[in-house]
């Protein structure tokens, strides 16, 4: 019974993760700019990558490598976005334009 349970589980973060990356890779191939697909491929992909780990950590059951995938998504969580908005910066410093559908510039000099 507990196998059982532990495959459903291990089941939902798969589907879950991959759906995640799914919208990542959407995001990264619809949206119109830089800004707009590095937000979707830092969000997303993050969640989609961690829930995937989650899984594998899960299904070996073993502690040590659900540590392991636990110290892998921390390590997302704390590098992706912050990867995201500095590459995000360089980009607005050297003139990369917002999209047309942009509203408000907030790192425009005043």
């Amino acid at each position: 019974m507990m196998d059982y349970a532990i495959a459903l589980v291990v089941a939902f973060l798969l589907l879950a993760g991959s759906l995640f990356a799914l919208v990542a890779a959407l995001g990264v191939v619809r949206l119109p700019d830089l800004y707009t697909r590095m937000h979707a491929a830092s969000k997303a992909g993050t969640v989609g990558s961690g829930m995937l780990l989650f899984a594998a950590g899960v299904a070996a059951g073993e502690v040590s490598v659900f540590a392991r995938a636990l110290a892998g998504f921390v390590f997302f969580l704390l590098t992706a976005p912050v990867a995201a908005h500095l590459l995000a910066k360089a980009a607005h410093q050297s003139g990369y334009r917002l999209g047309p559908q942009s509203v408000r510039d907030d790192l425009a000099k005043r």
